[in-house]
């Protein structure tokens, strides 16, 4: 029986300790941002329509040279591995099965070698840009020998947003020995976990930063963050990594259409349109919002990606008719892996793909790549 992201997200709660949980589904101050990504696109209404003969149905999608069977990728999520063991290898192997794209996080505990071995298809690898820039170079040597196909520049996070939730789950708490004890009760509380992952996953180290992390335990990651994340990145630095990376080059963190203006201005590949899912700046735009506004500055000259508040194929398709080429979904397949591991982001995908055939049918869009804002009842957000 197909599952709906919901259920997922509720036997990913029981199933991980409480501040893994909360890293995965918390944001940032009030987490207002993060309810409207989700509550926005619901409030999306679409023409349904009748006598329109939906007996084939075309959900592929062709985004930076590649097809992809459906408009869905996996985003990049930190610490996938500690939510089942050696996450991001399972969840690798479940989106090329699904043929769809996977992520891999700066921040994930499989190095990149590692997921893209259990990869029949090559990965995209998501970069922040730190300090030692030397470490960066190398480290962009490492992706393109691992056969990456994908840079995703996440520039949204030049210092960690304030997310009340990892404070009092534990996630970000002052090292210490009653840190260390409630940490490790949370773990004893939560038996499948422990032996499944803690025991069975190790090791438990940012595999993409290893030689350049120190200290790689849960609580050192968000301190690790604020210290060598480069904050004075700007515009200028695309050029520094067209210097070190020959591949497509997408730009992860766009809201604001001026920004979307100066990514087509500076060369990128493509560009998501995404509020990092509520977990950097409250208050500002949901992606469904500020989606519209950046698809018809960009105009086709590039592809517009979007992440934020996608939960089902009804959303997936909300966001094509706003102007996506694509969805990249987060917490979906997060919530998906902690549940069930790999078998658990494969029935995702699986429920993903049949709920955007029904929206497909009962709209009368044969072709997802048709879809658009004659699709829509009600006004444009914005």
């Amino acid at each position: 029986m197909a599952r709906p992201v919901s259920a997922f997200r509720e036997l990913a709660r029981k199933r991980l300790p409480p501040m893994l949980f909360h890293y995965i589904d918390g944001g940032a101050y009030g987490e207002a941002t993060l309810r409207r990504n989700v509550a926005d696109l619901e409030a999306i209404e679409l023409r349904q329509r009748v006598l329109v003969d939906v007996g084939e149905l075309d959900t592929a999608v062709l985004v930076l040279g590649r097809e992809w069977s459906m408009p869905v990728g996996l985003a990049p999520v930190g610490l996938s591995g500690m939510y089942a063991r050696r996450g991001e290898t399972q969840a690798a192997a479940a989106a090329a099965t699904a043929g769809v794209p996977f992520t891999l996080s700066s921040t994930a505990v499989c190095g990149v070698e590692e997921t893209q071995n259990a990869s029949r298809d090559p990965i995209w690898y998501q970069l922040y840009i730190i300090k030692d820039r030397g470490f960066a170079q190398d480290l962009l040597a490492r992706v393109k020998a691992a056969g990456v196909s994908v840079l995703v520049l996440t520039v949204d996070l030049p210092v960690p947003g304030a997310r009340y939730r990892d404070l009092w789950s534990g996630m970000s708490a002052t090292p210490g020995v009653a840190s260390a004890l409630r940490r490790a009760w949370q773990g004893i509380s939560h038996p499948r976990w422990l032996a499944d992952v803690y025991l069975g996953g190790r090791p438990h180290t940012l595999g993409n930063l290893a030689g350049g992390a120190q200290g790689n335990g849960l609580g050192d990651l968000q301190p690790w963050i604020a210290r060598n994340f480069d904050a004075t990145v700007s515009w200028n630095d695309i050029a520094w990594v067209r210097r070190h990376w020959d591949g497509p080059v997408v730009i992860k963190g766009v809201l604001d259409p001026e920004d979307a203006r100066l990514c087509v201005e500076h060369g990128v590949d493509g560009l998501v349109v995404s509020n990092h899912g509520g977990r950097q700046l409250d208050g500002v735009p949901s992606m469904a919002r500020a989606l519209p506004a950046i698809a018809d500055l960009v105009a086709g000259r590039l592809p517009v990606l979007c992440d934020g508040g996608i939960r089902s194929g009804l959303d997936v398709l909300r966001a094509m008719a706003l102007g996506a080429d694509g969805c990249l979904l987060g917490r979906a397949w997060a919530y998906a892996l902690a549940a069930r591991g790999g078998a658990g982001v494969s029935e995702m995908l699986e429920t993903i793909r049949g709920e955007l055939k029904v929206a497909m049918a009962l709209t009368g869009c044969t072709d997802i790549r048709t879809a658009g804002r004659d699709m829509l009842a009600g006004t444009v957000p914005g």
